[in-house]
């Protein structure tokens, strides 16, 4: 280990007590430190740092500054926040640490206490805390908006973003004569909070997940990816939603539902603006929409990812995950709005401007995960003000973030089969599947150079239906299963140019990749591998320039930031049991050797 810069008590103690009025709005930049004041890096998500200090001709020099072990061994995909050279980093199960940047040094601790209650639906991870205003703001998987005090930790107040669990699913349902009644579940249809929050304008903004999730079953094996997700009939499940708080004291100032009470079936779309079929069944659809008059209620539409801001327009944009019950269509006819859609809202009262719906009526799971992105677009020969957003369907969505209309969507980054086509009962392999194209990993854009870097997974899924007898005289119990098969899998990197749609170069790793990118002007394109890998790449062509390594998956966004002159990429490492990457504790900075 190297630098210990600000390492006795005194000065980690004036790092502290200098953290007044943290803004997430832009990235602070002085002549010797540059922060990472929010999820994003700033509210636009371009994840793009002008730093320098480190590029392709000196990364070779890179080396571990410090490594901090949280004790919290578990899924870990928390993007770490600096602001004026304190790193703040929620761990799994929602605690918080406050580290010193330059050193790693815990300089207070946060231990959450969960709802007793309460049953996770989706896992302990948390993909982040916000910074403003002198406080710390984490969303919780037990569905809690926290505040604490920056300085010390201390809980400033305590909101149930939803006061009451929901009915989730079972494997009562299922015959026990099927091979998944009897394998273990890790998760389930609930509500929960995955995302970073964001603050703008005194506002603390966060969305809810799990409501429609599914029953995840277990892989056996340790290292092994997800084992199936099952769509079982039934009324399971709310409406997500996205809401904003009152940054002094938690109340709630607008709430939008991403399922409408009215209006939930839509326009019955049959396919795609470019032409792909959806294989739909509309005249049957129409039939049965007497049959659930109130399957709103149970509509899913979970806010996964982290919104981008416009504040020029004060327009905010997110993305909604599938329609509850998961890939079960029985009791959902209709498209299903605002189900695997991009949104976007008044940030200050929370109405719908526009959303454009990539999957109607979603079958696969094809949620809108990876976060938007905004940037100035220069399309036959203007700049149009876009939202850009990495699909898992394989395409990255380019839209006029103003009206919403699409202007591009890029030649896919992710070998692609039988997309749109339903389950079977001998099983329909599709890929990309549940899991991606580009999963919940953030992407970067450069502007200057109008790219886009992805992270993706190939990994083919089959779509299976199976049958169990009714009971009790009542009619057979019909599902749809995503399993993974015994197809190759892999990650692809890919540069996609934006003006042309079409992808620069690639680089395909061993492993699905998943955690997110990292571009900076020092000419670099950094993520990391579920095997440990740390990787840099040269952003024009995708040679490997550097690697480092840790003892667990390095599956979350990187960042950089510089304090006292110094710049520092870091990681958090503690891998993904979904994808069976080895999971840890640890977060990872690194700098040039002096």
């Amino acid at each position: 280990m190297f630098f210990n810069h600000l390492s006795n008590l005194f000065l980690t103690s004036v790092l502290v007590l200098g953290m007044v009025g943290c803004s997430t709005h832009q990235q602070k930049n002085t002549s010797s430190n540059i922060d990472w004041p929010s999820f994003g890096l700033n509210l636009t998500s371009q994840r793009f740092s002008n730093a320098t200090q480190i590029n392709n001709t000196n990364v070779d020099k890179l080396a571990e500054a410090w490594r901090y072990k949280s004790g919290i061994t578990a899924t870990f995909q928390a993007t770490p926040i600096v602001q004026n050279g304190v790193m703040y980093l929620s761990l799994p199960y929602n605690h918080v640490v406050a580290l010193n940047a330059t050193t790693g040094q815990e300089l207070w601790r946060y231990t959450h206490d969960r709802r007793k209650d309460w049953q996770m639906c989706c896992g302990p991870a948390n993909r982040g805390v916000a910074v403003s205003n002198g406080k710390v703001f984490i969303g919780t998987v037990d569905a809690r908006l926290i505040a604490l005090d920056a300085r010390t930790g201390v809980k400033e107040w305590d909101i149930d973003v939803v006061e009451s669990a929901i009915m989730t699913e079972g494997q009562d349902a299922l015959d026990k004569n099927d091979p998944n009644s009897l394998r273990k579940v890790t998760g389930g249809t609930g509500i929960g909070i995955a995302m970073a929050p964001i603050v703008y304008k005194g506002k603390v903004i966060v969305g809810i997940t799990g409501v429609g999730y599914g029953l995840h079953i277990d892989n056996p094996r340790e290292d092994a990816p997800l084992g199936a997700v099952i769509g079982v009939t039934g009324r399971f499940g709310r409406p997500g939603f996205l809401a904003a708080y009152d940054v002094n004291n938690g109340k709630r100032v607008w709430q939008f539902d991403t399922i409408p009470t009215q209006g939930w079936e839509g326009v019955f779309a049959e396919k795609t603006e470019d032409g792909a079929q959806f294989n739909r069944d509309i005249a049957q659809e129409k039939t049965d929409i007497a049959k659930y008059p109130d399957a709103s209620r149970f509509g899913g539409g979970s806010a996964w990812s982290t919104p981008a801001v416009d504040a020029t327009t004060n327009t905010l944009y997110f993305g909604t995950g599938n329609p509850s019950p998961q890939m079960n269509d029985i009791s959902r006819p209709g498209d299903n709005l605002y189900t695997v859609s991009l949104i976007a809202l008044d940030t200050e009262t929370g109405k719908l401007k526009w959303h454009y719906q990539q999957v109607p009526h979603d079958l696969w799971g094809y949620d809108l995960a990876s976060p938007p992105v905004l940037f100035n677009y220069q399309f036959n020969g203007k700049t149009i003000p876009a939202v850009g957003q990495a699909s898992k369907t394989g395409w990255f969505f380019i839209h006029d973030r103003v009206t919403g209309k699409l202007i591009k969507k890029s030649e896919a980054f992710v070998p692609q089969l039988n997309l749109f086509k339903k389950a079977t009962f001998e099983g329909t392999v599709v890929y990309p599947g549940i899991l991606g194209g580009a999963n919940w990993s953030p992407v970067s854009v450069d502007e200057v150079h109008q790219r886009v870097f992805v992270a993706a997974i190939h990994a083919p899924i089959k779509y299976t239906l199976h049958e169990n007898p009714g009971k009790d005289g009542k009619p057979p119990i019909r599902y749809a299963a995503s399993e993974p098969t015994n197809d190759p899998r892999w990650g692809l990197l890919s540069a996609i140019d934006l003006v042309s749609g079409k992808v620069l170069w690639q680089v395909k790793t061993s492993q699905p990749l998943i955690g997110g990118v990292l571009a900076t002007a020092g000419n670099l394109v950094f993520t990391g591998e579920g095997n440990g890998q740390f990787n840099a790449y040269n952003s024009d062509n995708g040679a490997l320039v550097w690697q480092g390594k840790s003892d667990f998956g390095v599956n979350a966004p990187p960042i950089t930031y510089t304090v006292d002159g110094v710049q520092y990429i870091a990681v958090a490492s503690g891998g993904s049991s979904i994808f069976g990457y080895k999971q840890g504790d640890a977060v990872l900075s690194y700098a040039l050797k002096p």
